[in-house]
């Protein structure tokens, strides 16, 4: 006895037509693609709690701060700092010198307007 169901065969999609589906106008992007992955960068480094808190941190002083000074600040060891610095420098939110074998970091214009932004939000 045979106890399968009957296949049914997937109802053909009806064909597209020229006009929109609902026929109203869309409005242009206003983000050109350039504009909108420095945002997307911008944003992912904002994103981790421990470089929000570094921008922060940098944002604050009225002087750049010491790479030692900043790694004081946090639970995680130095290279795990200094890859959250490079992050922040690579999306333009801060800047560094280096003075012998010290990095000295500051927050750029973009980071302090960054930060503020992000604090708006709360």
């Amino acid at each position: 006895m045979d106890t399968a169901q009957p296949r049914t065969s997937t109802p053909e999609l009806a064909p597209s037509t020229a006009e929109p589906c609902c026929g109203g106008r869309v409005a242009s992007a206003t983000l050109d693609a350039e504009h909108t992955a420095v945002l997307a960068d911008r944003l992912k480094a904002l994103a981790d709690p421990t470089r929000l808190r570094m921008l922060d941190l940098l944002v604050h002083q009225e002087h750049p701060l010491c790479v030692c000074d900043i790694t004081s600040q946090f639970p995680q060891n130095q290279p795990t700092i200094s890859h959250h610095l490079r992050l922040l420098r690579e999306a333009g939110l801060a800047a560094c010198d280096k003075r012998g074998v010290w990095a000295y970091y500051w927050a750029t214009e973009a980071g302090r307007k960054s930060v503020s932004l992000v604090k708006a939000l709360l």
